[in-house]
């Protein structure tokens, strides 16, 4: 299937430099472009591309606003964040709005599709240089960390909590079932429950909810 998406971005040379990339994919497809997060909303309900690929800084409405709007009336609707910097301190702010990643605007050709791939099937993806160290400092420097309600982590297992401890860690379903001597559907089972529980859209926000409840200290 072909994936659907719409890139978003204030700078005219951005997004014509993105979707010709994408459009040279054989399974992707631009189907618009937006120069704010305004228009984004507005084309999100219009088309319902399966990824939009979502600058942070723009005019009239910003990057997490807009992410934070889709996801509240367009959840099948993936964002994917992009970013000059991989310390941007909106990022942090972008993954608690509900976005299930971000890439840095450097990102190859090659980095670039296979994230919105990645995205479009469900996952979470974070630049992988950067994941545990951008979760870690901005959960530092939040000013107003969630405090997750006990009772959410106490539905959990303790495996499952173990689960959530080690993808806020950064490793994969195969890295998880590999660590755990277990197979890796009984994981994905695993993960699967987690985000029910917890109400969680992705494994973004996962890692997200385990460093601000505190199940793994930053730093």
């Amino acid at each position: 299937m072909t994936i659907r998406v719409l890139v978003v971005d204030d700078q005219v040379m951005v997004r014509e430099g993105f979707s010709v990339l994408l459009n040279a994919m054989p399974d992707i497809e631009v189907i618009g472009e937006a120069v704010n997060g305004r228009e984004a909303v507005t084309k999100v309900a219009e088309l319902a591309p399966d990824v939009v690929l979502m600058d942070i800084r723009m005019p009239e409405l910003n990057g997490i606003e807009a992410t934070r709007e889709i996801v509240a009336s367009h959840g099948d609707s993936k964002v994917l964040v992009l970013t000059t910097f991989d310390l941007d301190e909106y990022v942090y702010q972008a993954l608690r709005a509900g976005a299930s990643g971000f890439l840095l605007k450097d990102a190859s050709a090659r980095q670039l599709a296979d994230g919105v791939r990645v995205v479009a099937a469900g996952e979470a993806l974070l630049a992988p240089t950067v994941t545990r160290r951008l979760i870690t400092e901005f959960s530092k420097l939040s000013q107003n960390p969630r405090q997750p309600a006990l009772a959410q982590i106490g539905d959990l297992t303790e495996r499952e909590t173990e689960v959530l401890v080690l993808i806020a860690q950064g490793l994969s379903n195969a890295e998880i079932a590999s660590h755990l001597v277990v197979a890796e559907s009984t994981i994905k089972t695993h993960v699967s429950r987690v985000l029910v529980k917890l109400g969680l859209r992705d494994r973004t926000q996962a890692a997200v909810f385990a460093y601000e409840a505190r199940l793994v200290t930053p730093g």
